[in-house]
């Protein structure tokens, strides 16, 4: 019995050729997530099939991100341009049901994003704020997306039989250049105003601190946003920059870059086929500054109407 025993303990020690097995490392060789980028409610890879690794300021490789192009650029133009229309013939209560979906799902996702903003240099305490206030962001604009038009909406006096009104309308597709010094609250800031008002949008995300945008876009398609809504690119600034600006079916961009050689280069290629470029340069996201009413009406047209009445008090009551 004795001998039964040790011999189980023994064949735990000794290989069959009875000698003593190599210690292999309990240490693997992690493999690095491919941030794909988000274009029509779809994850594709980029069509140029180049990436670069994310890194932080420790030198730890911590993704492989997609190098956004041209080709995927346009693709996401079309996109944007075919939801456009849905989009903007929703009812304003029902896209702030789904702008609050979007934060409800952002809840139930902080500990990752805190985690991967760890990653990026952010201390646990600023993540844990980033987060937070990147919820309360969505919910702060899904309030928002009834009411801006009576705030903002006017009935006009004029000297004619008519009743005049201006409304805010969308402008349409709307490409934007996000934050580079924060992963999340820049790119949340930037897109709730936008898809708030009714607008579709293209967003190109932190070139350095680029994990969240692409977790953000996970969250976004599983919170009832249609596909083509939300785009969102990662890459180079100045390499997607001046097509955001020349491409004649973007009718806004947005840039947050303090690159004042390429914003003003954008203000001119805009020029060029009389497209809104607004510069967001000095904007705070964590400030009260970096929430407002107005950044919804940064991309919004408007609409006046002329409708024909009976002048009652100039030409006699009738009744």
């Amino acid at each position: 019995m004795i001998m039964e025993k040790s011999s189980i303990k023994d064949k735990a020690s000794f290989s069959t050729n009875g000698t003593t097995p190599k210690k292999t490392s309990a240490r693997r060789l992690e493999v690095l997530k491919t941030y794909k980028i988000y274009i029509g409610g779809q994850f594709p890879r980029t069509e140029s099939g180049r990436y670069y690794i994310a890194k932080n300021s420790k030198g730890e490789q911590l993704a492989n991100v997609c190098l956004s192009s041209r080709k995927d650029f346009r693709d996401a133009v079309v996109a944007a341009r075919a939801a456009s229309k849905g989009w903007a013939a929703r009812a304003a209560f029902n896209r702030g049901q789904i702008l609050y979906r979007i934060a409800e799902m952002l809840e139930g996702r902080k500990a990752q994003f805190i985690e991967e903003l760890i990653q990026q240099d952010v201390s646990k305490a600023q993540a844990q704020k980033e987060v937070n206030l990147s919820i309360d962001r969505l919910v702060y604009y899904a309030g928002w997306c009834d009411k801006f038009q009576q705030l903002f909406g006017t009935v006009n006096p004029v000297a004619s039989s008519h009743f005049n009104f201006s409304v805010p309308e969308p402008t349409g597709v709307v490409a934007a250049i996000a934050a580079q010094d924060n992963s999340l609250l820049g790119l949340v800031s930037l897109i709730a105003p936008i898809i708030a008002g009714g607008n579709v949008c293209i967003i190109l995300a932190s070139e350095n601190k680029p994990l969240c945008s692409v977790t953000f876009a996970e969250v976004i398609n599983s919170s009832d946003t249609p596909g083509g809504v939300v785009n969102i690119l990662t890459g180079k600034p100045s390499e997607l920059g001046l097509n955001f600006a020349s491409h004649m079916d973007v009718n806004a961009i947005i840039s947050t870059l303090d690159d004042k050689k390429l914003n003003k280069e954008m203000q001119e290629k805009g020029a060029d086929n009389v497209k809104r470029v607004l510069i967001y340069d000095s904007i705070n996201w964590f400030s009260a500054a970096g929430e407002s009413p107005y950044f919804i009406m940064d991309t919004q047209e408007i609409k006046t109407t002329w409708h024909p009445i009976e002048n009652i008090g100039g030409g006699g009551a009738k009744y």
